[in-house]
């Protein structure tokens, strides 16, 4: 789904009518204050100080503040909520979201509105405050709820029916007439996301998870386990049989997978490089997939647009956020794919072209070969191995600007976390611009709030220390290098320079394209010996970021060629390049290089390659004749 199509659904779903019907919730945020207050007179104990608080919508609540962010035709909350503050709070919200809150009823005994309260010290939560785990929904409650269902769907278009807090349908009478209502609205899309009950309706869309859809299907999964594609699929297409409604299913960060009559199609999971908070992602998913349903799209393209504002909500942090059309429509532009989740974590999996050392990850290019007419290469860990060990350089480089002049004072847990981050973000980061890397840096500093924002540098001054660090060592080889005491191949994949050789009698025109600075690619390129091999041309980072990337660069060439998609070819390590030669359909090959043998396989780096939808693998260039005959259709 490209972003124009992502443009015309927003407009559609304006005139979508929805009814939410669930666990409608308050999510209330204390952040207290490490001063801390007065000793009691009273009791003698010391009191906590509340520094700010804040509170939103949250269970099916927060499922109408992601369906007012989209400013659809019609919004009606069907719920019940207790006669306290809370409940006050909660109708006064959504009210202000402009739902329709008539069909809210009040009870007035033995129900408090459901509310978690959630006290903050920094990053540090303390344990959740529960308000209404013992509610007892009254039966005068009950039937006035289904009298609202019942006449929300003369109404509306879509019905989101959710359950999230357990015990909320202690009531077998309440099940049993909802369900008769759901078979006399059968032509109404009734979208059920249940938590406890999945089991227990029908005439209905489905809405799970990957361990929702297992224990529907019988199987007993434990939560923290990742099911493989394969089961899920099967689990899907079983309870599709069995209902005949579509079913669709969240995958995390593997993405979705939806069933319907047209078969299984599979949404993939998007690759995000910011810190994520997946609390409240599961109803900006529904939310959106409701709209476009209501719209009249179809399950799998409603299902796209709902991954997309699921991935704007899961980057925002302490809140159970929302997602807009500008933020919707911002991720739709330049989205990073996630591919084949499960092959990238089980190497069990890989299958490889006979006789060879090269895996076959996408086996949907094995059709386009034979046509390449260009080549794009990334450099370094590619062809180079003259910056091996820059991840080395980079990790203290960010841990040290993060924690500033706390670096040797931070306690033990506090330093971990920020070498998990910086570890995770370089791994996701692998491939682009320093610069780039730098941002994020900025961004990183601010968040862990170690240094004073006025001494927080900005990304070109912390580009400038991590290149002075690390040109000491490339320098320190180059010297070695230049004094013949180390060779050319020495510093570059094996097998690298043979198979440059073999494009180049085949005429292929080759370009080098590198998130290094352009002058030091140059420069590099030609002391190993292959610069004028890239009769393309060789192309770097610049201090104008927006004139070079390699998405632009492979954007220009098959432009400029009026190339077809296969008539390209794209070689790197990183998931960067891997991912830009997917965009224009090229046939890409992930080098998985280990860079200190320069030959051999990379475990992490081929997890990162086929999550960036490399169609081949390979450890190096060794076996380059063979990759030839692969690429060009050779015998």
């Amino acid at each position: 789904m490209d972003q124009l199509r992502v443009k015309e659904i927003l407009k559609k779903i304006k005139s979508s009518k929805i009814a939410v019907y669930g666990d409608f919730c308050v999510d209330a945020y204390w952040i207290m204050d490490s001063r801390g207050s007065e000793v009691s007179i009273e009791t003698g104990l010391q009191a906590e100080s509340v520094g700010s608080h804040y509170y939103s919508p949250g269970g099916a609540a927060n499922i109408v503040a992601n369906l007012s962010a989209l400013h659809p035709a019609k919004i009606e909350a069907i719920a019940v909520v207790g006669d306290d503050i809370y409940g006050r709070e909660l109708t006064a919200q959504l009210k202000g979201l402009h739902a329709d809150t008539s069909s809210l009823v009040i009870q007035k005994e033995n129900f408090n509105t459901y509310t978690y309260l959630k006290k903050y010290r920094g990053d540090i939560e303390d344990p959740r405050n529960d308000f209404g785990v013992y509610n007892v929904r009254s039966e005068a409650t009950d039937k006035q709820i289904l009298a609202n269902i019942r006449e929300a769907l003369t109404e509306c278009d879509v019905m989101i029916f959710n359950q999230q807090v357990p015990g909320s349908l202690r009531n077998r009478f309440f099940i049993d007439e909802a369900n008769k209502i759901f078979k006399a609205y059968d032509d109404k899309i009734i979208i059920v996301d249940s938590r406890h009950y999945n089991d227990q309706f029908k005439n209905i869309y489905r809405k799970t998870n990957d361990i929702e859809i297992a224990a529907l299907c019988g199987e007993s999964v434990n939560p923290s386990e990742s099911i493989p594609y394969s089961d899920i699929k099967k689990y899907g297409t079983l309870e599709f049989s069995r209902t005949g409604k579509p079913v669709i299913v969240t995958c995390g960060s593997r993405g979705v997978l939806v069933f319907d009559e047209e078969g299984i199609h599979e949404i993939p999971g998007i690759q995000l490089t910011s810190k994520l908070d997946t609390v409240g992602a599961g109803d900006t998913g529904i939310s959106a997939v409701a709209l476009c349903l209501a719209a009249g799209l179809s399950p799998s393209e409603s299902a796209a647009f709902g991954n997309y504002a699921s991935a704007v909500t899961v980057q925002k942090l302490f809140t159970t956020g929302t997602a807009n059309a500008e933020e919707i429509l911002e991720i739709s532009r330049d989205p990073n794919f996630v591919y084949q989740a499960d092959l990238a974590e089980n190497i069990r999996g890989a299958s490889y072209l006979p006789d060879t050392e090269i895996e076959l990850c996408d086996l949907t290019a094995m059709n386009q070969l034979g046509d390449i007419k260009h080549a794009v290469f990334d450099h370094d860990g590619t062809i180079s191995t003259l910056r091996q060990g820059w991840e080395e350089i980079m990790e203290p480089v960010m841990i040290k600007a993060i924690l500033g002049n706390k670096y040797n004072s931070v306690d033990q847990a506090g330093y971990n976390e920020v070498v998990k981050q910086v570890k995770e973000y370089i791994n996701k980061t692998t491939g682009i611009q320093t610069i780039f890397q730098m941002e994020g840096l900025v961004k990183m500093v601010d968040e862990f709030g170690y240094v004073p924002k006025h001494e927080i540098l900005d990304k070109f001054e912390y580009k400038r220390i991590y290149n002075e660090a690390l040109m000491e060592m490339v320098n320190k080889r180059l010297r070695k290098l230049k004094a013949g005491e180390l060779d050319v191949f020495d510093f570059m994949l094996k097998g690298a320079f043979k198979f440059l050789t073999e494009l180049k009698k085949r005429g292929v025109t080759m370009y080098l394209a590198s998130g290094t600075d352009v002058e030091d690619v140059i420069n590099e390129a030609s002391l190993l010996g292959y610069a004028d091999m890239f009769d393309g041309g060789i192309y770097g980072a610049m201090r104008d970021v927006t004139k070079f990337s390699k998405k632009m660069i492979m954007e220009k060439i098959i432009r400029e060629n009026k190339l077809k998609g296969n008539e390209l070819a794209v070689f790197g390590d990183g998931p960067v390049e891997i991912r830009a030669c997917r965009r224009f359909d090229g046939i890409a090959t992930g080098i998985t290089s280990n860079e200190i043998r320069r030959y051999g396989m990379d475990v992490e780096k081929r997890s990162r390659l086929v999550k960036a939808g490399a169609h081949f693998l390979i450890s190096d260039f060794s076996q380059y004749q063979k990759l030839t005959n692969l690429l060009f259709e050779e015998k």
